[in-house]
């Protein structure tokens, strides 16, 4: 893929390109997306999946519409594993799709910075759960997850970058991704995986 003869012009980043290729791929109903990046908040892979596993259980397994969700009772959402504030935030999530008419199409066609800006308005979405719908569901090559622990860990060690403040952490992190452009988004994939695999520097 071309990809990896861009990002291969990093020196430090080529080794890690030597798995296989990622492909992104757009995926339907952004919504539960949306509310699936919430319920992963501040968890491990391993159990987000697990509770999210258990909410699409709510719906005989099948993914609800916004009002399926808007419809469920408060009490029955806490029961799966989910904290008081991310029932209310799946529930926002739900209410402001159907405020503002939001569809895939719609959001397949807008710029990443649009995305953002429309999506962070909702109460208990942020910049970072915005940026891995744009990644893992609406397709966007050129997002970079500043903001990321996984990335911030992996890039600290691959680039052995020394810093004083997390804004320090950050400026030297987008310096060094501003030379991934147009492909940030597989090279933070390829950044995961290695940091995953606890490979040596």
């Amino acid at each position: 893929m071309s990809y990896k003869k861009h990002l291969a012009l990093d020196l430090k980043l080529a080794p890690l390109l030597k798995e296989d290729a990622h492909v992104l791929k757009r995926r339907k109903n952004t919504a539960i997306r949306l509310m699936a990046s919430i319920i992963s908040q501040q968890l491990s892979t391993k159990v987000a999946k697990i509770i999210f596993d258990r909410f699409i259980a709510l719906y005989d397994g099948k993914e609800p519409s916004c009002e399926q969700v808007l419809a469920t009772e408060y009490l029955l959402l806490r029961s799966i594993g989910l904290s008081n504030s991310k029932v209310m935030y799946v529930k926002n999530v739900a209410q402001f799709f159907l405020d503002q008419k939001i569809t895939d199409k719609q959001l397949y066609k807008m710029e990443p910075v649009a995305v953002i800006e429309l999506l962070t308005q909702i109460k208990g979405v942020g910049r970072w759960t915005v940026e891995m719908l744009l990644m893992f569901s609406l397709g966007h090559e050129n997002v970079f997850a500043v903001d990321d622990l996984g990335i911030q860990q992996a890039m600290i060690k691959l680039y052995h970058i020394k810093f004083e403040t997390k804004k320090e952490l950050q400026l030297k992190m987008l310096k060094r991704a501003k030379k991934w452009t147009p492909y940030k988004t597989y090279a933070c994939l390829h950044l995961w995986k290695w940091k995953d695999a606890k490979a040596p520097v």
